[in-house]
């Protein structure tokens, strides 16, 4: 499996599938999650109505998949990561769940590449360095897939993923 860390907006990237970091309610929202909203276009949101009035709300550190609508790639995998609060092993626990699940997944459906996010570092307030070290070790547990992406928008995330790879 190659690993790569790129600094770009993770809605122009092809790949056969990208990931979002989701808020329970998969109807969108600030972040990466609204970029992906917006640029992959109501097919999006629509899948996601779907998915939630069929199962309900997606649980931290779970995932669902949809089709990428007008995005580069053919999937989007949609992922809730948890809320930083204590930093005990359970938030841990829940971010490495959103990589893993992910990568499960995305293999399930014959998908070979995959776009990750820095999950949870926004909004969610998980340490970026913490962060990181999780989705890096967690991703090399799972070699799975053909090619794995650390997709980073600003250069702080962007230098943490290189240095850790």
């Amino acid at each position: 499996m190659k690993i790569e860390v790129i600094q770009t907006d993770i809605t122009t990237v092809n790949v056969d599938v990208i990931v979002n970091a989701a808020n329970s309610s998969l109807l969108g929202g600030s972040g990466v999650d609204g970029a992906i909203h917006k640029a992959g276009g109501k097919v999006i949101l629509e899948a996601c109505q779907q998915i939630r009035n069929r199962q309900g709300k997606c649980k931290t550190g779970e995932v669902v998949i949809t089709t990428a609508g007008n995005l580069p790639s053919k999937k989007v995998i949609h992922t809730v990561g948890p809320v930083y609060n204590k930093g005990n092993d359970i938030e841990k626990q829940l971010l490495a769940n959103c990589y893993k699940n992910s990568l499960l997944l995305a293999k399930e459906h014959g998908l070979k590449t995959i776009a990750f996010p820095n999950i949870s570092t926004g909004i969610y307030r998980f340490p970026k360095e913490i962060a990181a070290e999780i989705a890096i070790q967690t991703v090399k547990e799972y070699p799975v897939l053909d090619k794995v992406l650390f997709v980073c928008f600003d250069e702080e995330n962007y230098k943490m993923y290189v240095n850790n790879v």
